[in-house]
């Protein structure tokens, strides 16, 4: 099992990262601010006016260390990686096996379990935990709904299909996502899912850390020598990374989701660290950036029990086992692709 790695968020502007030894260096101003070896970080992600030596680009890729670089508020860029890892023949199964559509729906329908299991889960919870905070009737109709479209999902249905599927639940979800807001009521509403950009702060909130979440499973994938461009439920488009679209999904409600609203609702972030541009695209100040940024990295070390695993895990751990359990089934090694399903 591999061990469990950090990534190294760089936020300052004007910082500039190098390589010194076996460790990476963050300086500003010519003043070193942070020394981390290179050998804790499973990646590096830098955000806005943060510029990185060519020897250190060249070490991290070596060391299998990605390096991401996004916009000041988490726009997505680039990314910097070393050759892919893992066997030729494991990617050559990848490519066939993407090509296969009833395979492709295979997997696919896989995928969505977790992702509807888990919207459904995120629902229940909030009922159990604030019951008398939110509307309980819609929301629970909004449980049965997703119920519903599981079910939808056991008959095999086509890919196209699939899609349809997914598209329904994910508005019957975000439907009633914003009576989970159960604090900051009037700072923080939500009627609809919107992006680039977002309209929003609670829009803005999910779209950061769904970009945080893509950083980690695209290195995850690329770890076990799987290619994150070629999906299964997201088909091959210039740019998108299909896999890491497909294995997001099933973490999306458990982890950015609940994520975003715990922030809320336990007012660790608020309506002053936000702002508006021209354009009326909600953005993060620094401030209330840093503090999500924490909160994910701290996330990432809670344990949960992984229900195929049959063992206690680190959230952080997740994506790195999913990844290996769908090159296991790529292989051969197992009948189907395991989601994770939060219980």
């Amino acid at each position: 099992m591999k061990r469990h790695l950090n990534t190294l968020f760089v936020t300052t502007q004007g910082a500039y990262l190098a390589k010194e030894g076996e460790a990476v260096l963050v300086r500003v101003e010519k003043k070193t601010l942070l020394r981390v070896p290179v050998h804790t970080l499973g990646g590096i992600v830098c955000f806005g006016n943060v510029t990185c030596s060519p020897f250190l680009l060249g070490f991290c890729a070596e060391r299998g260390v990605g390096v991401s670089f996004l916009s000041e508020y988490g726009r997505f860029l680039a990314r910097v990686q070393g050759p892919v890892s893992g066997n030729v023949l494991l990617r050559r199964e990848q490519y066939r096996r993407a090509d296969d559509m009833d395979i492709s729906a295979r997997i696919a329908r896989s995928v969505l379990t977790g992702k509807l299991a888990n919207c459904r889960t995120v629902l229940r919870r909030a009922l159990r935990d604030h019951p008398e905070k939110l509307n309980g009737s819609a929301v629970e109709e909004s449980v049965t709904k997703l119920g519903h479209s599981l079910q939808s999902l056991q008959s095999g249905p086509p890919l196209n299909t699939l899609r349809g599927i997914e598209g329904e639940a994910a508005h019957t979800y975000f439907r009633v996502f914003d009576h989970l807001i159960v604090s900051q009521k009037k700072a923080f509403v939500f009627r609809e899912r919107n992006r680039r950009p977002p309209l929003d702060r609670v829009n803005c909130l999910l779209s950061f850390i769904y970009t945080l979440l893509m950083h980690d499973v695209r290195s995850a994938l690329e770890t076990v020598g799987l290619d994150p461009t070629v999906g299964f439920l997201h088909r091959d488009r210039p740019g998108r990374p299909g896999l890491a679209l497909d294995i997001m999904e099933e973490f999306r409600p458990f982890l950015a989701d609940r994520l975003t609203l715990s922030l809320i609702n336990l007012n660790q972030v608020q309506e002053k660290g936000f702002n508006s541009s021209e354009s009326g695209a909600v953005l993060m100040n620094d401030e209330t950036l840093k503090t999500v940024l924490v909160a994910y990295q701290n996330r990432k070390q809670d344990e949960i029990f992984h229900p195929f695993l049959e063992e206690k895990v680190t959230i952080g751990l997740l994506f790195h086992i999913q990844a290996l359990l769908l090159a296991r089934f790529l292989r051969g090694d197992l009948d189907g692709y395991p989601c994770f399903i939060w219980k």
